[in-house]
């Protein structure tokens, strides 16, 4: 059975799932880019562009999630559907200035996007650095 489990992975229960700090909260509504940009002048927020069915998009927000270590836990990251929610993902584009990728990420700061990536480039904005 080792080798069916390592090519397949190992259904066994004391497996450990790396914790995910990842604080995500779902952007759901256009009024939320209010709050957004008002939480921005205190603390630099993230924008998360995703879509469900796209196999690029799933492997980007897993490896984003893998990095997301537990000193930025209490960075507050919106997650927004794009299939459900595609009337956001165009407020959020027009509100910051951003032309529409998926996946993307946009960092918000002052009110304004001062970082942005799509795709794998998402990797190389540095979270920390906000």
């Amino acid at each position: 059975m080792g080798i069916i489990n390592t090519l397949f992975g190992s259904s066994d229960k004391n497996s450990k799932k790396k914790e995910s700090f990842v604080n995500w909260i779902p952007l759901t509504s256009v009024e939320q880019l209010n709050e957004i940009e008002k939480l921005s002048e205190k603390e630099p927020i993230a924008i998360f562009k995703h879509s469900t069915r796209c196999g690029i998009s799933s492997m980007v927000i897993k490896r984003f999630e893998n990095s997301f270590d537990e000193s930025l836990k209490n960075l507050k990251v919106y997650y927004l559907d794009l299939l459900n929610y595609r009337d956001i993902s165009n407020e959020v584009g027009y509100k910051f200035q951003v032309h529409h990728q998926s996946p993307q990420l946009l960092i918000i700061k002052n009110k304004e996007a001062v970082a942005h990536a799509s795709h794998y480039e998402i990797a190389r904005i540095d979270l920390k650095s906000f």
